[in-house]
């Protein structure tokens, strides 16, 4: 009875405010009646009939509202039960586990399955996920202390994954929780990436730089006065200068490509006349080092859409190498062919030398920063180690791929495919 007389009483209030605010639209509506009646002759029949229509069309709208909220209300109630605890967990991205004051999964997305698998409603988390901080996490969430919290872990099998986990109970009395899983091997990943960079580089500069250092403060003592140890030191200081020179010039080279990851449509580089530079251009350090380059170009236009100085930069980073570390097998055959693999219409560029050969464990690392076969044979070479990353870098900008073929003791074939169409 409390609610009905609750209820009467404000459809009641909402009528008198409804009245109170058509109050001019009514009078201007009873003075239009009267003056119809005393000029136009109406009769008195018309009149009243006419009075209540006005103050009904007055009230109508008012009941209208009340039932139009009415129903806005239950259609949101409907959705509302419609979004169950299943729908809202398979639209997380994120692996997401609901369970039970009891420790037992009662529901788990799709994303969860993928990433953890062997998972199922009644499974006991404790026994599922053995490392003491999820286990703590548990103990922290069930016994209600906390109402939420975050710890990171990592999943062994079947690849390495790290995760930031969260843990919170799922509204008040439900005594459902739920467990969030964030997947952070990638930001780790390239965490790790830019500490191993900054130390590589690093030690790169320290070890000329100490050279130097040591070669100076010998020259302004045992050495001051001896011309023959000091023209040595300072041909040594040269030439640790020089590799310096080329470590910043490759890190600026790798700074740049990476700043426009997008190539620029619309120019075209003809292969023929860019190898054809690389080779005249290496030429003084295949003679250096009594290597042949040979050729072995198709017939026809070799034309492919890119950016003529970093694809010159491409196969003068991989000739240069074929001379330097190939160069026992006395020559280099610089050779390039219209793709006939059955894959997207292509030209490769293949530049193979006859040398030593790449161990197979090396070749999936070969284009990372600063990896090296043979680091003292690097450094007697003149590399700074990023020169096959730079070509990773300007062949990914070129939607271009690099096949890497080597057998120890027969040599290294480097394979660059080019798309016809950009």
């Amino acid at each position: 009875m409390a609610e009905q007389s609750a209820e009467q009483a404000s459809v009641a209030q909402a009528m008198a405010i409804r009245l109170w605010n058509s109050r001019w639209l009514l009078v201007a509506g009873v003075i239009g009646i009267l003056v119809a009646f005393a000029f136009a002759g109406i009769s008195a029949y018309v009149l009243v009939p006419a009075l209540l229509l006005l103050l009904a069309a007055a009230l109508l709208p008012a009941t209208g509202l009340r039932h139009s909220g009415e129903n806005a209300t239950a259609i949101e109630a409907i959705g509302l039960q419609r979004l169950s605890g299943e729908y809202l967990a398979a639209a997380v991205a994120d692996p997401l586990i609901i369970f039970d004051r009891s420790a037992a999964i009662v529901h788990a997305n799709a994303a969860a399955f993928a990433a953890f698998g062997g998972i199922a409603p009644g499974l006991s988390l404790p026994l599922k996920f053995r490392a003491p901080e999820m286990q703590t996490l548990l103990d922290s969430v069930l016994s209600g202390t906390i109402a939420s919290d975050v710890v990171d872990y990592t999943e062994k099998l079947p690849v390495e994954r790290a995760y930031r986990v969260s843990a919170s109970s799922v509204g008040h009395g439900t005594d459902l929780y739920v467990l969030v899983f964030k997947d952070q091997s990638e930001t780790r990943r390239i965490d790790r990436m830019r500490a191993d960079f900054i130390a590589n580089a690093s030690h790169e500069l320290r070890t000329p730089l100490a050279s130097i250092a040591g070669f100076i403060e010998t020259l302004r003592g045992p050495a001051r006065n001896d011309p023959a140890a000091r023209e040595q030191f300072l041909q040594i200081m040269q030439n640790q200068t020089g590799r310096m020179a080329r470590l910043i010039d490759d890190l600026l080279s790798l700074s740049r490509l990476e700043m426009k990851p997008y190539l620029k449509p619309g120019t075209e580089v003809d292969l023929r006349q860019t190898v054809d530079s690389v080779i005249d251009s290496l030429a003084p350090l295949a003679h250096e080092n009594s290597v042949v380059i040979e050729r072995d170009f198709a017939k026809g236009p070799l034309n492919v859409p890119g950016d003529r100085d970093e694809l010159f930069q491409v196969f003068e980073n991989l000739l240069e190498n074929a001379c330097k570390y190939g160069q026992s097998g006395g020559r280099v055959v610089v050779s390039i062919a219209h793709a006939d693999d059955g894959s997207e219409p292509g030209i490769d560029v293949t530049i193979r030398d006859f040398g030593p050969g790449i161990p197979e464990e090396h070749i999936p690392r070969i284009t990372e920063r600063f990896y090296r076969i043979d680091v003292e044979t690097s450094r007697t070479q003149k590399g700074t180690g990023l020169g096959l990353s730079i070509v990773k870098h300007i062949l990914t900008r070129h939607n271009a791929r690099l096949t890497i073929k080597s057998e120890v003791g027969k040599g290294a074939a480097f394979s660059v495919h080019l798309p016809t169409h950009g």
